[in-house]
C-alpha cells in the first residue's frame, strides 16, 4: 500500500477494480454497444438502400419519361403524315371528281352538238322534201294551165304564200 498524505491506495483493490471496468466495459460492449451500433449499422444499411433504390426509381422515372417522350413525338408524327395523306388524297380525289365532271361537261357538250347537227340535218332533208314536192306541185300547176306571163306570175306568188304557210 502506498500512503501519499492522507490518500491511501491499495493496489490490490486498485487491480480488482480495473478488472471489474473491463469486464464491465466488455460487457456494456457486448450488450449494449454492440446491439446499438448493430442497429444503426442496419439503419444506415437500411437508409443506403432507400437512397439506392430512390436513385433507381429516379432514373427508371427518367427513362421511361423519355420513352413516353419519344413514343409521343411518334404519334405526333404518324399522325401528321396520316393528315398529310389525307389531305394528299382529298385533293386527289377532288382533281379527279373535277376532271371527270369537265370531261362529262365536255361529253355532253360533244352530244349535244352531234344531236343539234343531226337536228339540222334532218330538218334541212325534210325543208329539201318540202321544196321537191312543192317544185313537183308548181311544176304540175304551170303545165296544167299553160298561162301567159301574169297568170304564172300570180300563181307562182299564191303558191309561194301556200309554201310559206305550210313551212
Amino acid at each position: 500500500m502506498v500512503d501519499l498524505g492522507t490518500v491511501s491506495l491499495e493496489w490490490g483493490t486498485l487491480i480488482f477494480q480495473i478488472i471489474i471496468f473491463l469486464v464491465l466495459l466488455a460487457l456494456v460492449r457486448k450488450f449494449a454497444l454492440g446491439p446499438a451500433l448493430g442497429v444503426m449499422e442496419k439503419r444506415r444499411q437500411h437508409i443506403e438502400a432507400e437512397i439506392t433504390g430512390a436513385e433507381q426509381s429516379r432514373q427508371e422515372a427518367e427513362k421511361l419519361l423519355a420513352e413516353q417522350r419519344r413514343l409521343l413525338d411518334e404519334a405526333r408524327q404518324e399522325s401528321k403524315a396520316i393528315l398529310d395523306r389525307a389531305a394528299k388524297q382529298a385533293s386527289d380525289e377532288a382533281a379527279r371528281i373535277v376532271e371527270e365532271a369537265k370531261t362529262s361537261a365536255e361529253r355532253l357538250k360533244a352530244d349535244a352538238s352531234a344531236d343539234l347537227a343531226r337536228e339540222v340535218e334532218k330538218a334541212k332533208a325534210e325543208l329539201r322534201d318540202q321544196m321537191a314536192g312543192l317544185s313537183v306541185m308548181l311544176a304540175s300547176k304551170i303545165i296544167e294551165k299553160e298561162l301567159d306571163e301574169a297568170a304564172q306570175k300570180s300563181t307562182i306568188d299564191q303558191f309561194l304564200k301556200q309554201a310559206g304557210d305550210r313551212l
